[in-house]
């Protein structure tokens, strides 16, 4: 196993990790920048406000989003178990 195998395997755990989360932090800080604008401009500061629809939003991002996010996990998953069978001693 070769450093530059290791910093691969990292690099692209580290992509697949950025894929999966940013479909859901995109939603939940455009729902939450929104929501502080309505806050600001009708003057109500209900925490509840922003943590119900936020809380559907990423909902809906999940059960939309759901099926590509659980493809790409499974794909890095069965790369890296093919990779185990390269790497030897």
């Amino acid at each position: 196993m070769t450093p530059e195998f290791v910093l691969e395997v990292m690099h692209r755990a580290v992509w697949v990790c950025v894929e999966l989360a940013a479909p859901l932090l995109v939603v939940g800080v455009t729902v939450g920048l929104l929501m502080g604008l309505v806050q600001a401009a009708t003057q109500i500061s209900e925490p509840a406000l922003t943590f119900v629809p936020k809380l559907a939003a990423l909902g809906l991002a999940l059960a939309i989003a759901g099926p590509f996010l659980l493809d790409r996990l499974t794909g890095f998953g069965r790369t890296m178990f093919g990779a185990i069978a390269d790497v030897g001693p």
